[in-house]
């Protein structure tokens, strides 16, 4: 499923030859680096898209219709901005584990642009390397979360709840459910009023351009390490994946039956061996 991700974002985001080199840089530098540093990357790829892809920049303009207090507005980014620079402050200042697992959620929250498949390597940088959560365990609710109707951001739920440190449980999916979707519903407040003249800008057109390659560069990234890494461990798993792949994409099934197909393969693969 996240290799359809790739491909359909790709076709999406980047329609053009333009945009590939900066998501081979972008795939290549995430590879070698922790993805939590990618709102740094993400500015460089404005800066990238504004002094090389402004030629081929789209034009086309919709008028989105909605009409938003301006004083909300600013109000909800101060508070956006607040979080964002505030609570890792915070949570450097004060060591807490409530106040370092708002911050990691809320900043993965903040960051994702492009879809909802961009918040895996955010989160998996965020919660395996401190032992939070184990790869597999990861892995599997990141598979399971395919099978749920809804934004894929409601996988941190699951995150919360799985946890080993305290908050787990009921409260810590509560806690990162929230802190993973407040960051979304202030930016949505605070740009509505800003973005029908933002769109028209040629400079945000550009900009947007580089940062949508960078998306799908940040995916494949993660399509490598640590889906493939981890998941891809034998000829078989390989040929599992695509059947899986070819289900999803040509045969047009629905994930929440793919996901089901493929636990039952991969079972039926893993007991094989004791039957025979």
């Amino acid at each position: 499923m996240v290799a359809q991700a790739v491909w359909g974002m790709a076709r999406n985001l980047c329609p053009d030859e333009s945009g590939l080199p900066w998501l081979y840089l972008q795939r290549a530098r995430t590879h070698r680096a922790d993805a939590t540093r990618s709102d740094r990357r993400d500015c460089c790829w404005r800066v990238a898209g504004l002094l090389f892809l402004s030629a081929k920049a789209p034009t086309e303009h919709v008028p989105l219709g909605i009409n938003v207090n301006r004083r909300l507005a600013v109000a909800s980014l101060l508070f956006f901005f607040v979080g964002l620079i505030g609570l890792p402050v915070l949570a450097t200042a004060y060591p807490s584990h409530t106040l370092a697992l708002v911050e990691s959620f809320y900043s993965s929250g903040s960051l994702v642009f492009g879809g909802g498949h961009v918040v895996l390597p955010l989160l998996q940088s965020e919660v395996v390397p401190p032992g939070w959560v184990s790869n597999d365990a990861f892995l599997a609710g990141y598979g399971a979360a395919q099978a749920v109707p809804g934004p894929l951001f409601t996988f941190a739920a699951y995150l919360g709840t799985v946890l080993e440190p305290v908050p787990n449980g009921l409260t810590g999916g509560l806690i990162c459910l929230a802190a993973i979707f407040v960051p979304s519903f202030l930016l949505v407040v605070g740009a509505l009023p800003f973005w029908d003249s933002l769109r028209r800008a040629k400079a945000m057109q550009t900009a947007l351009l580089g940062i949508n390659a960078a998306v799908v560069g940040l995916l494949l990234a993660a399509l490598y390490d640590p889906v493939w890494t981890s998941a891809i461990l034998s000829p078989s798993d390989f040929g599992l994946a695509i059947g899986a792949y070819t289900l999803l994409v040509f045969w047009k099934v629905p994930p929440w039956l793919v996901v089901i197909l493929t636990a039952v393969g991969g079972w039926s693969l893993a007991a094989l061996p004791a039957m025979l």
